[in-house]
């Protein structure tokens, strides 16, 4: 039974550099910046398409400990859209810390109290990693209300999510 299950560790080359997964070093990370129309696009394609870009799954130097990730400038959207009744039937719970202090809240009232980039926000944070990495890589989220943004000077290249999926738009 030995011969035939002999297993020989010393020849493991597993820990050859050259075999070895590259990271990058801080010194070597770049950051692009982009733009996105939310006009008719459903909230929740729209929140993944920007963590992936902001986690920077999109490129190939993608590693997971590091942030590596891009601006995403999002405008327009107040016109961004749920799909079914999720406008007026979801619900955001927070607490206040406090004994019975659970707090609920829907994308409607959300944008009644003038808040419309609220709920898009929460569901690019919800699908970023906890902890100090994600608190860092959401702060590369620039969300406005209508056309106008302060970021032209970077010159965002325009995402057309039209032309990623047909389903990540609502068409009316």
């Amino acid at each position: 039974m030995q011969g035939k299950y002999k297993i020989d560790f010393i020849s493991n080359n597993s820990i050859n550099p050259r075999t070895m997964t590259k990271f990058l070093k801080q010194s070597e990370l770049s950051s692009n910046w982009f733009e996105i129309d939310a006009k008719n696009a459903v909230v929740g394609r729209l929140a993944s398409i920007i963590a992936m870009i902001v986690r920077g799954k999109n490129k190939t130097t993608f590693t997971p400990h590091m942030d590596d990730g891009d601006f995403v400038v999002v405008k327009n959207v107040e016109q961004a859209k749920f799909t079914g009744k999720k406008f007026k039937d979801k619900k955001y719970y927070r607490h206040t810390g406090h004994p019975g202090g659970i707090k609920e809240i829907t994308p409607e009232k959300l944008l009644e109290k003038n808040k419309p980039g609220e709920s898009l926000k929460l569901a690019v944070k919800r699908m970023l990693p906890g902890g100090v990495l994600g608190r860092k890589q959401l702060t590369k989220v620039k969300i406005y209300a209508g056309e106008e943004h302060p970021h032209a000077a970077q010159n965002p290249t325009l995402i057309d999510l039209g032309k990623l999926n047909s389903k990540n738009l609502i068409r009316n």
